[in-house]
């Protein structure tokens, strides 16, 4: 289950980037949700896996 959690982790962070990249690409002219979204369940995923040590 750890072993999910991180990968999950790692891919809703990259995803993030990807977003925020998006967002810079267009100007700002896209909704920020692209970057924002992937960015709040990144963190939850990141507490989830600290809380299972």
């Amino acid at each position: 289950m750890r072993r999910l959690v991180f990968w999950l982790s790692v891919i809703l962070v990259s995803l993030t980037f990807v977003g925020a990249g998006y967002v810079l690409w267009h100007h700002g002219r896209v909704n920020a949700g692209y970057a924002a979204v992937p960015m709040a369940l990144a963190l939850a995923s990141i507490a989830f896996y600290r809380g299972m040590k």
